[in-house]
C-alpha cells in the first residue's frame, strides 16, 4: 500500500492517524488510515483483504508513492470479523434497543472509537483519550460534537474551592505550572504559515479602510427573512450580500479581480469568491464559483455546504481550487478592525468586522446606526491606490443602498 497521487500540486502528505491497528484483519475498501495534505484530510482505503502491517508511523511525512503498509492477502478472515458479524446481524430478528452485548459487536466496525479529523484535533487539545469517548456518528465514529461535549476525567472530580478557604494562607508550597509540551504542526498549519509569509514577502501589500452603515441591509433582512426562509429553507445572511456586492463591483473593475503570472496579468470575466472558514486545523478558503451569476439563496446554500465540509474535514481538493477574490469575516469573533493578508495568487481580500451600534452624523443630525469597518488588502503591483479606494467605496454604496444591489445597478 503506497501513498496514491492525490493532486497535481500535492507532493507530500502526513499520516495523521491509523484507523486500523497493526496486525488487524482488514477488508477491501475499508479505510485503514487518514492522510493530511496541504488542503484536506483524506481516508486511505485498503486495496485488498488480509492482515495489515504498519510500515509508516503516525505523524510521518510521506512523499507520493512512499510505502505506507503491507497487507498479507493469503491470510484468512478470522472468526468474528466484520463481514461475518454483518451476516449474523442480518439473520437476527427486528432490531432491539442497544445492550452491552451488542456494543461489543460494534467494536468490529473500523469507525468505532475513531474520531473524525476535527474531533481528533479537539480531543488532543483537551488531552482526552478517544477510547473514553462514546461516538454518536455512523458506525460509532466520534463526531466533532462528541469531542466538544467530552470533558477530561480529572475535571469531573474537581470541586470549587470555597471563598473562605481561599482566604486562608496555605502552609504548603503553591505549585505554579512550569510544564511545556511540544506538538508537531499539522501539515495544513505549516502550509498556511508558509503561504502567509510568502504573501507578506512577495507582494506589495497595502490596506485601505472604510466604514459601512448597515441600517438598510438589516432593515431589508428583517422585512424579507420570514418569506425567504419559507421559500428557500435557509436564512439570508450578511455573507451572501457582501459576496454579491463584491462580485458586482469586480465585474466593473476587472483589475481588482486580476492576478500576476510571470510578466503577464490574468483577468477574469467571472467572480470566484473564496470564503475564509475557520476550522480546528486552521483557516481554509474554498471558493464559491460564479458569484456574479448566482442568486442570493444559491450563495447561502453553497457557503453553508462548504463550511460544513470544512469543519468535518471532508472538503475535496477540487473544492479548494481556484478563487479570484477572498472575503474573510473576523467580526464573528469580535474583531473591530484588522489588515487581512492576501490569499496568493489573488490580488485582493476584503475583511469584514464586528457590527457596532455607534452615533453617526446623518443630514446634520446624530443618530445611532449599526456600523462596520471594512478593509481591503491589495497587491499594489496589480491594483493602484485609487482603484482600491474606489472599489471599497462602490461596495459601501451598494450595501448602504441594497435596492441597487438587487437591481444590479
Amino acid at each position: 500500500m503506497k501513498v496514491p497521487t492525490i493532486g497535481e500540486s500535492v507532493t507530500e502528505v502526513t499520516l495523521s492517524q491509523w484507523l486500523k491497528k497493526d496486525g488487524a484483519y482488514v477488508n477491501i475498501d475499508e479505510p485503514i488510515c487518514e492522510f493530511e495534505s496541504d488542503k484536506a484530510t483524506l481516508e486511505f482505503p485498503a486495496e485488498a483483504s488480509g492482515i495489515l502491517t504498519h510500515v509508516a508511523a503516525e505523524d510521518d511525512d510521506l512523499e507520493i508513492g512512499a510505502l505506507v503498509a503491507k497487507i498479507d492477502t493469503s491470510a484468512e478472515a478470522p472468526e468474528g470479523s466484520a463481514s461475518e458479524e454483518e451476516k449474523e446481524e442480518k439473520s437476527e430478528p427486528a432490531p432491539q434497543p442497544p445492550t452491552p452485548e451488542k456494543s461489543e459487536e460494534k467494536e468490529s466496525s473500523y469507525a468505532e472509537g475513531h474520531p473524525s479529523p476535527a474531533a481528533g484535533k479537539i480531543l488532543r487539545e483537551k488531552g482526552i483519550d478517544p477510547a473514553s469517548v462514546e461516538g454518536s456518528g455512523k458506525g460509532g465514529r466520534i463526531t466533532k460534537e462528541d469531542a466538544q461535549k467530552a470533558q477530561p476525567a480529572a475535571t469531573k472530580d474537581e470541586k470549587p474551592v470555597s471563598a473562605e478557604r481561599s482566604l486562608v494562607p496555605s502552609t504548603q508550597s503553591t505549585s505554579f505550572s512550569r510544564s511545556e509540551r511540544r506538538e508537531k504542526m499539522s501539515r495544513m498549519r505549516r502550509t498556511i504559515a508558509s503561504r502567509l509569509v510568502s504573501a507578506k514577502n512577495n507582494t506589495a501589500m497595502l490596506t485601505t479602510f472604510n466604514e459601512v452603515d448597515l441600517h438598510e441591509v438589516m432593515k431589508l433582512r428583517k422585512q424579507v427573512q420570514e418569506k425567504f426562509v419559507e421559500k428557500y429553507g435557509i436564512k439570508l445572511g450578511f455573507m451572501s450580500l457582501f459576496a454579491k456586492a463584491c462580485a458586482q463591483v469586480l465585474m466593473e473593475m476587472p483589475q481588482v479581480n486580476a492576478m500576476i503570472d510571470g510578466n503577464d496579468l490574468i483577468f477574469h470575466d467571472y467572480a470566484d469568491i473564496s470564503i475564509a472558514i475557520s476550522t480546528p486545523n486552521g483557516l481554509v478558503v474554498p471558493p464559491v464559483h460564479n458569484v456574479e451569476s448566482l442568486k442570493f439563496h444559491e450563495i447561502e446554500y453553497k457557503i453553508k455546504e462548504l463550511a460544513e465540509k470544512a469543519r468535518d474535514g471532508s472538503l475535496t481538493l477540487e473544492e479548494m481550487k481556484g478563487g479570484t477574490f477572498t472575503i474573510t469575516n473576523g467580526g464573528i469573533f469580535g474583531s473591530m478592525m484588522s489588515t487581512p493578508i492576501i490569499n496568493e495568487p489573488q490580488s485582493a481580500i476584503l475583511g469584514m468586522h464586528n457590527i457596532i451600534q455607534r452615533p453617526v452624523a446623518i443630514n446634520g443630525e446624530v443618530v445611532i446606526r449599526p456600523m462596520m469597518y471594512i478593509a481591503l488588502s491589495y497587491d499594489h503591483r496589480v491594483i493602484d491606490g485609487s482603484s482600491s479606494v474606489t472599489f471599497l467605496v462602490k461596495v459601501k454604496e451598494l450595501l448602504e443602498q441594497p435596492m441597487n444591489l438587487l437591481l444590479n445597478i
